[in-house]
């Protein structure tokens, strides 16, 4: 479980303070719940997600333990690192909005026709409860032929669930390389 410290004060001279100690600042919230500023150790933060299996992951933050999940994060412009994170607080049977990811699969047969793959959602917005949402969306695009995609209306959505994004998106597709 990753651990992290409550922030007394939220200005910017404490944030940067924090940064230069290895820090990653956050805020975690939800519905009918107190905002929380945190701040937790980055390399910890980066080895909780990676190693995740779920979407919701579990935190602890002085003294109380939150299910959260990752609604936003903001990247260092120069260098790249996750600077601050949003954390949503996953409260059982509330319905909201989350980003699910996209996993594809396959080597696409337009890729031998000289064709590239282009990933256009990596993520798609899905509505409903914690417990009902997917971990990740797995796309088989080995059928996929040069001029092809996969649209947000071809995707297989569990019970409870809602895909937010238009239907005539492409997810992914095959296109010619120039």
């Amino acid at each position: 479980m990753l651990e992290g410290i409550v922030r007394e004060s939220i200005g910017k001279t404490t944030a940067k303070l924090l940064r230069r100690d290895g820090y990653l600042t956050a805020n975690l919230y939800a519905n009918g719940a107190e905002n929380v500023q945190a701040a937790f150790k980055r390399g910890e933060f980066v080895r909780a997600v990676r190693n995740k299996e779920n979407l919701a992951f579990s935190v602890k933050v002085g003294d109380t333990e939150y299910n959260v999940v990752i609604q936003e994060y903001q990247l260092h412009p120069i260098h790249g690192e996750v600077v601050h994170v949003d954390l949503r607080i996953t409260v059982p049977g509330q319905v909201t909005n989350f980003l699910v990811p996209v996993i594809t699969n396959g080597t696409p047969i337009g890729l031998k026709n000289k064709g590239v793959l282009v990933m256009s959602k990596k993520r798609l917005k899905v509505r409903g409860a914690i417990e009902d949402i997917p971990t990740n969306f797995d796309i088989n695009v080995e059928p996929l032929d040069r001029d092809q995609s996969i649209l947000v209306r071809d995707i297989e959505v569990p019970a409870n669930c809602r895909l937010m994004d238009r239907p005539d998106v492409a997810i992914c597709g095959v296109i010619k390389a120039k």
